[in-house]
């Protein structure tokens, strides 16, 4: 009765937090779209084979092109629905984790000494993938999916680098929250929530340049690489939290799938150091750094130039 009396006042908490479809979801092979191991196989192996697809039959037909293909409003339409799933499964997973956290606080007390931040970091052993927490899971591993396309715009823009780097980041990303469903893992709801907070802002930051509104150059590569590098540092924290929660409380739930994750993770991180490192050498050679919707800014330490070839058309490369 409480729940429902909530739900009929809550407007947006109710349809975010409190909507029979999000309190009874469950994580089901027979019932959820994409639920099955054959399924992530197979939709990852053709993903992976049309990128190269692609990118070989554009060597093929326009050998000598350097410059991108025009893709018209394209990649600000993509760069506009990843912002908006973004805040949406930031918003709804918050309030559905404010939602499980007071609907189930009576619970921890007297039996154990949880605390919100350690059901956050560490699942209890036993935890089912069913629930608000895990329907905003579900959601944010379907738009996994809508993030490949980003793979495919950068093949367009004549980014071969960019274009394998990415195969093998959102492959790894699709894997991971795939995983996330399938075992339970602890860890996930922080992970989501920082996820989905940087792909917000980003995204919005490209459609923002992409439709031509004014922005400027260091301001947009700042904002990315430090929303990356907010991701990458909460993301270390959180699994060092795991850690040790996992041997403080004698288990977490779905450690199997942590450990395999954090391997993934450390693939990552690898790649985003090494974009780093090389961005901050072509900074002190002076060269011209390309953003993620394909237009470049120049940079250099002794030189400044009046015209408008130092202007940022666009955002950085990831």
């Amino acid at each position: 009765m409480r729940r429902e009396m909530r739900g009929s006042n809550g407007g947006i908490t109710y349809w975010m937090a409190e909507h029979p479809a999000i309190v009874g979801f469950r994580w089901s092979h027979a019932q959820s779209w994409g639920s099955t191991w054959s399924f992530l196989v197979a939709s990852l192996s053709i993903y992976a084979v049309l990128a190269l697809a692609l990118h070989l039959l554009l060597r093929v037909l326009l050998p000598r092109r350097r410059r991108p293909l025009p893709l018209g409003p394209l990649p600000a339409l993509h760069s506009l629905a990843m912002a908006l799933s973004s805040s949406a499964i930031f918003l709804g997973l918050l309030l559905s984790a404010v939602a499980e956290i007071r609907d189930t606080r009576w619970s921890w007390r007297g039996r154990s000494r949880s605390s919100p931040l350690q059901w956050l970091l560490c699942f209890p052993l036993g935890t089912r993938p069913s629930g608000r927490v895990f329907f905003w899971s579900y959601v944010f591993y379907l738009s996994r999916f809508l993030h490949l396309l980003r793979t495919f715009i950068n093949i367009l823009r004549r980014r071969p680098r960019a274009a394998i780097d990415g195969v093998f980041r959102h492959s790894a990303l699709v894997c991971m929250s795939f995983l996330w469903l399938e075992f339970s893992q602890s860890f996930q709801v922080v992970a989501i929530l920082s996820a989905s907070l940087a792909h917000a802002v980003v995204f919005s930051y490209r459609f923002w340049v992409g439709v031509g509104l004014p922005a400027a150059a260091r301001t947009g590569a700042a904002l990315v690489l430090a929303c990356q590098v907010a991701l990458t540092g909460c993301n270390l924290v959180c699994h060092l939290g795991v850690l040790l929660l996992h041997f403080a409380k004698g288990g977490c739930n779905g450690i199997g799938a942590w450990v395999f994750n954090s391997v993934l993770n450390a693939a990552l991180l690898f790649l985003f150091v090494h974009f780093v490192v090389k961005r901050v050498v072509r900074i002190q050679k002076g060269e011209s750094l390309e953003d993620n919707s394909g237009s470049s800014h120049h940079s250099s330490s002794h030189h400044h130039h009046q015209n408008k070839a130092d202007s940022f058309d666009a955002k950085k490369e990831r």
